[in-house]
């Protein structure tokens, strides 16, 4: 009875009672206090090339690795604020990146299979980018989130296979979204949580350049 009077007084202070009863703790490190605690975030850094056009902000390893799967497969969604704001750090430049004639920053998320996106409750890169554009607009630089891409049904799960491999299984299957795709001539940043043999981010930007799209930059948290 008491804990019912305690949760409905939290909810009519509009506080998160989860957070409150359970205080967050830092997925790198196990510390107390926040999702991600500075000392865990500055193991992402400047971002570094990964390939043509493609950055990353550390190696998918210790900490930074274990940041990224407790968001994409530990259903630690409260770090999608703390991982948005590293990316948010990073866009502005990258080589060749830049924002629309309007000034706006244009976001592109890689997708996820729509069985994998069900079990990680949605999209989870699409949930960075959004925050990504929150933190660069709080920042003065406007930012939008295009969903333009989408996976067709039957790709496989790429874990474990190697480029060649990973680039047959999108051949055809990353698709474009008119309904989600930013405005003609818009300069691009893809996102995406790891890059691990680049065949993606490749497939991702054939397809909107194809569809008459400036993929200016792509930028990942880590690289395998």
């Amino acid at each position: 009875m008491l804990a019912g009077v305690l949760t409905r007084r939290l909810s009519s202070m509009g506080l998160a009672t989860l957070d409150l009863l359970l205080p967050s703790t830092c997925a790198g490190c196990g510390r107390r206090g926040s999702p991600c605690c500075p000392e865990c975030a500055a193991a992402f850094g400047a971002p570094r090339p990964r390939g043509e056009g493609v950055y990353a902000l550390a190696a998918y390893d210790g900490v930074a690795r274990r940041l990224v799967l407790g968001y994409k497969e530990r259903g630690r969604r409260d770090l999608a604020e703390p991982l948005g704001r590293l990316l948010a750090g990073a866009v502005p430049y990258l080589p060749g990146a830049r924002p629309d004639q309007h000034g706006t920053w244009w976001l592109v998320p890689v997708p996820s299979r729509r069985s994998a996106a069900r079990a990680r409750g949605g999209p989870h890169v699409l949930g960075l980018a959004r925050c990504c554009a929150a933190v660069l607009a709080r920042g003065g630089r406007p930012a939008a989130v295009a969903p333009a891409l989408e996976l067709a049904p039957g790709v496989r799960d790429a874990v474990g296979l190697d480029r060649a491999q990973r680039a047959a299984n999108l051949e055809g299957r990353l698709l474009l979204r008119s309904a989600g795709a930013p405005p003609a001539g818009a300069p691009i940043v893809l996102l995406d949580d790891v890059v691990t043999t680049g065949a993606t981010l490749a497939a991702a930007r054939r397809t909107l350049t194809l569809a008459g799209f400036e993929v200016a930059a792509a930028l990942t948290l880590t690289a395998v």
